[in-house]
Parts: C-alpha cells; structure tokens; sequence
C-alpha cells in the first residue's frame, strides 16, 4: 500500500526547457492526502525555493531537499521540523568550492540549510537563481565567509558537466557523493537522494517499501534504488532505464492511472 509519494522535479515533474509545474498537479497532491498518501519534492533545489514552487500546499507537504542533505517536514517555513540534515566536513568542502572556482569552465553554488552562497558568479547566474528559481541567495568574496555549516557545493557548468565531472572526479568524487543533476549541474554532498528518503521514512515511520518514487537521471538512481515501487521517465539515460521495468512519460498521468486502478 502506498503512503508516501517522493518525485524529482527537473526534468520529470517539471520537463527541460520549462520553468513551472503541469496544470493540475494541486487537486492531484490534495487527492493523494485525502487518500492518506504524502506527497515529497525530491531534488537538488533549497527548501526556500521549493515552497515558493509549490505554495498552495506547501504547508502540506514533506520536501527533501538539497539532494538529500536537507530533509523538512509539512509545516510553515519557519516551524516545519527538519527531519534529517548531513553535513560536509567544512575543510573539504571549502577545498572543493575553490577547485570548482579555479577551473574556467564552471561557477560555484555553496549550500547551507536554506541559503544559497555565491562567489565571483555570472550576474546571469544570479539571476536565475533568485529570479527562476527564487533560492534565498548570498554572495561572499570568498567561501571561508561562509558561517553556517555547509551541506552540499554545486558546480554550474554552462557548456555542460561532462570536462568538469572528469576533472573533478579525483580527488572530489571519492570524498563526495558526485551527482550529475541537470545538463549544467553536478551536485557534491555526503549524502544522497537514497539517504534523505531513508531518513524521511524513519523520521515519519514509513515502510520504504511502500513509497513511489520518480526520477529522470543519476541523481535519482539512490532514492529508485530503496523504494517499493521505482518509475523512470521515459526520458532517463538508457543504462538507468535497464535498472527498473517501470517507467512513464508524465507523472500526472501516471497518478491518474494509479488512481483509475485504485492502486492508491
């Protein structure tokens, strides 16, 4: 029996190439807590920017957040409990932020619990940041500026991740869980998407077996891997749609088949 309902946002709630939710999305997430069944963002996107994308029942919902590191549960902004936090060693952190600054083709985004730092970024970056994605943003000349504990560190790579992923790979992505999170994005945090669900479902006495989850690329491979019932968009690399038989081509539809089923 369903109980819980996790979805990554870009690229599978949310297609590339638009910036909001699919008309209708609220009567479904209103449905599926009258049936009993919570509904949680799962992404690398900050707590702040979540509820903003999702204020009509945001007060409702459980948000697992930063890819992981930052999980809340249903509540007000300011009161909603954080159920699970994981935080990375400040000098490797801070080590890492200033590889992603030396290198030409990349821009650094430091994560505390619901603030996004930047340092030396595109105007265009900031913008987006606050303006798209309503983050609560911060610039700092340098990360050791930065006083709250640090949770996750982001490279923004316009031309694409593949030469930043390569070249940060070692020593980063030993010390790190390295996540490709986007065409532009790679995401270092200690935990990952499989962690912060695992810690959502302890903190509200879940059976993981009995959550759903959607996801679209290998940031959401940890959180499929640990649930009942994983779905890939159809638009997920193939090697990861080898990893499970199930997969759709708009979340919405496949809750209304669910529904139609009496599956939920």
């Amino acid at each position: 029996m369903l109980r819980l309902i996790a979805c990554d946002i870009d690229g599978t709630l949310i297609p590339y190439g638009t910036r909001e939710l699919p008309e209708g999305v609220f009567p479904r997430i209103r449905r599926l807590r009258e049936r009993g069944v919570l509904f949680c963002p799962a992404s690398g996107r900050q707590y702040h920017s979540l509820r903003h994308l999702f204020a009509p029942v945001a007060d409702e919902l459980c948000f697992l957040c930063e890819n992981g590191a930052a999980v809340y549960g249903p509540g007000p902004e300011e009161t909603a409990p954080l159920l699970s936090r994981i935080v990375m060693p400040r000098g490797d952190a801070l080590g890492l932020a200033h590889a992603i600054l030396s290198r030409p083709d990349a821009q650094v985004l430091i994560s505390g619990a619901n603030t996004s730092y930047v340092c030396r970024c595109s105007p265009a970056l900031r913008r987006d940041l606050e303006e798209r994605l309503h983050n609560r943003v911060r610039a700092v000349d340098a990360p050791e500026e930065i006083g709250e504990e640090i949770i996750k560190v982001s490279a923004f790579c316009p031309a694409g991740t593949a030469a930043p992923e390569a070249a940060l790979r070692e020593p980063w992505g030993t010390r790190f869980s390295m996540a490709v999170a986007g065409p532009t994005w790679l995401d270092f945090t200690l935990a990952d998407k499989g962690a912060g669900i695992r810690g959502l479902c302890d903190a509200l006495q879940i059976s993981l077996a009995d959550v759903m989850a959607f996801g679209d690329n290998w940031n959401d491979l940890p959180m499929l891997e640990r649930v009942g019932y994983p779905v890939w968009m159809r638009s997920a690399p193939a090697e990861l749609l080898d990893r499970f038989p199930r997969r759709c081509d708009s979340v919405l539809e496949e809750l209304d088949r669910l529904e139609k089923e009496a599956a939920l």
